[in-house]
């Protein structure tokens, strides 16, 4: 099995098995996330602890393969960390996302890696990313 398969079966589980896919009870915070080029809509939650720990996130919506797998993805990450350890993860994605990513962001990154090539692919960056910055912004940075 080639990397290139590895990659993809990767990306299959996260968009057809999701482990983030649904809505929360009682989130902290709540924020809907729109691709207008293709159509992509998510809306993603989060439980944010008084210490500023996500103790757990969801998302709902539609989209692409892409845009489904990459917050399912980003979710696995940000769980368990504090926002401000989100949000380097979300810088380190960003730069990944755009070629600047050094051997020690892309080992952070974990699965998230698999999205690398999509610099490649210009029109499904947005979708890549529609998670990321839906996240970026509902924690207070944009």
């Amino acid at each position: 099995m080639g990397i290139d398969s590895i990659y993809g079966d990767i990306l299959n589980e996260h968009n057809l098995r999701p482990s983030h896919r649904g809505n929360l009870s009682d989130p902290t915070i709540r924020l809907e996330g729109k691709n207008p080029t293709c159509g992509d809509d998510i809306i993603l939650e989060l439980k944010v602890g008084e210490d500023g720990t996500i103790t757990d996130g969801a998302f709902s919506g539609s989209g692409c393969a892409i845009s489904q797998a990459s917050v399912d993805i980003m979710l696995d990450l940000i769980i368990g960390e504090s926002k401000e350890r989100a949000l380097e993860l979300c810088g380190k994605f960003m730069g990944m996302i755009h070629g600047k990513a050094t051997d020690e962001d892309l080992e952070d990154l974990d699965e998230a890696s698999v999205l690398q090539d999509i610099s490649h692919m210009p029109a499904r960056v947005k979708c890549a990313v529609l998670g990321w910055h839906t996240m970026e912004e509902m924690l207070g940075i944009k």
